[in-house]
């Protein structure tokens, strides 16, 4: 049977025929029969066809957690309690999560140059066991994880292909608009080079410390899905101006708004792990809050614009300058700023040590002070290195990540000033198969107290494939050691 909507088309076909041929049909009806296709659209069929063979489809494999909840298995939802009823009632364990589960996370990246450096998001390779890469030619190449920044959410991979390859060329983002044309080659859903259109919907767009508050993004309204994420966003012409990293969605689909980080920025990050293996990050060392209705009325302002200082670190950069609060930042480095959201992302952007203009209002009146910007403290929740694999050298072959302890948090605990540091992710194999745990405190490494991200990193600076690490671990009021062994080979891949 055919489709409604068919049959209606082919009557309206068959009744216009005859309208025509009946000499029936006016000059509207006729129009509409011999329509010309509308002028001024874009072809992309150039860019892409020039661009494809730079994309690649990025798989990242991660091995399973060791279970943890009664009979061996975790029973997402309910607490230890819960699960041993459910056991005992029905005389068998629970079937493991996907969580505790071997996956394999999907995405996309994009080469940037010809011997094989690769851009994608952090969060598709994120503590990946291995990381391949496949090209449009079917290829399928290992990837290294050269470094990762959680922060402005970059990954710089690295495969040998043994030829030269071809690589994208890098346009300036800072050039967009919105209304541009831009075009986006991904993965979604595992759909290898598929294309999608639109427009740039907003630039510098942020979206709050919920989520990045150091990037200002590309707002568009191309179709992004899962396994868009890390892929390029190129402008007409044929140039990289982003990085698709995100949606809002309420359904886990597209809905009409993504958004894709600046290449100006992915740049400034990839120089920075290829040259020095982490990322830096300006700091101005100041809390702020947007201008509101309420503080336009109370200091008689003409509209609500910049960042009023909320308060001002000691020791910080801003403090060192003479920056107050109550101060009203309207300008950063000759850059407005209209909201509040405006300012981290082009402060963490500054390199350390540079001097800067900021203007502000301070009792009525327009001031403008040099900063010399200081150096945010770089991402504790990172630990020498990324992407843990068993071949890995130094705290990373452990497959885990830590952060050091506040005050407040040791006090609740019950540990003395300077000791301990928590576990804040378990990303590996290693880590995972010894049964350790996001918010274990580690005391000690080797017999060595350790009570300091940077006193972690020295104790396991030198643990090699083979190697055994024995860790006082504490969890709750109990405290146990626990050994993990870094396998002698390479499994990943």
């Amino acid at each position: 049977m055919s489709h409604p909507r068919l049959v209606s088309n082919r009557l309206f076909s068959s009744l216009m025929c005859c309208a025509i041929a009946m000499g029936l049909a006016g000059p509207g009806m006729a129009w509409a029969q011999t329509a010309p296709v509308v002028a001024g659209l874009p072809d992309f069929t150039g860019i892409v066809q020039k661009n494809a063979p730079a994309v690649v489809h990025v798989e990242a494999k991660y091995s399973a957690r060791r279970p943890s909840g009664p009979n061996g298995m975790q029973i997402q939802g309910m607490d230890p309690g819960q699960a041993e009823l459910f056991r005992r009632f029905f005389g068998m364990p629970m079937m493991p999560s996907p969580e505790d589960q071997a996956r394999t996370s999907l995405g996309s990246g994009f080469i940037i140059s010809s011997d094989g450096y690769i851009i994608t998001n952090n969060h598709v390779v994120d503590g990946a066991d291995s990381v391949t890469v496949r090209l449009q030619d079917r290829r399928t190449l290992t990837a290294k994880v050269v470094g990762t920044d959680s922060t402005y959410d970059i990954a710089l991979l690295k495969v040998n292909a043994g030829t030269p390859l071809p690589a994208v060329s890098v346009g300036d983002s800072q050039l967009l608009k919105p209304g541009q044309w831009v075009l986006a080659i991904g993965s979604p859903f595992g759909f290898d080079y598929t294309v999608t259109q639109g427009i740039v919907s907003a630039v510098g767009r942020n979206l709050g410390n919920r989520d990045q508050p150091a990037t200002s993004f590309i707002q568009t309204d191309v179709p992004i899905n899962r396994g868009n994420s890390g892929g390029p966003l190129f402008n007409l012409q044929g140039q990289v101006v982003g990085v698709n990293s995100q949606i809002y969605s309420s359904t886990g689909g597209y809905q009409g708004v993504a958004f894709s980080i600046p290449i100006d920025l992915a740049m400034n990050v990839v120089e920075q792990l290829k040259t020095k293996g982490y990322v830096t990050r300006g700091e101005l060392g100041v809390l702020i809050k947007p201008v509101d209705d309420d503080v336009v009325r109370a200091l008689k302002l003409d509209r609500a614009q910049g960042a009023i200082i909320v308060n001002v670190s000691p020791n910080s950069a801003a403090q060192k300058a003479g920056l107050q609060s109550g101060d009203i930042i309207l300008a950063y480095n000759g850059r407005t700023i209209d909201q509040g959201a405006d300012l981290p992302p082009l402060v963490s952007m500054t390199k350390p040590g540079t001097t800067v203009p900021v203007q502000i209002l301070r009792d009525g009146k327009d001031k403008t002070i040099s900063v010399t910007i200081g150096t945010m403290p770089r991402d504790q929740n990172s630990v020498a290195g990324v992407g843990a694999t068993a071949s890995s050298k130094g705290a990373d072959a452990l497959g885990l990540t830590v952060q050091g302890l506040d005050a407040a948090t040791r006090s609740q605990l019950g540990l003395q000033a300077g000791e301990g540091v928590a576990v804040a992710n378990v990303n590996g194999s290693v880590a995972a198969q010894a049964g350790l745990q996001s918010g274990d405190v580690i005391l000690m490494v080797n017999q060595k107290k350790v009570g300091s991200v940077d006193a972690f990193r020295a104790a396991t600076a030198g643990v090699k494939p083979g190697d055994t690490v024995l860790l006082l671990v504490r969890r709750g009021d109990d405290s146990n050691f626990i050994a993990l062994t870094v396998p002698e080979s390479n499994k990943d891949g």
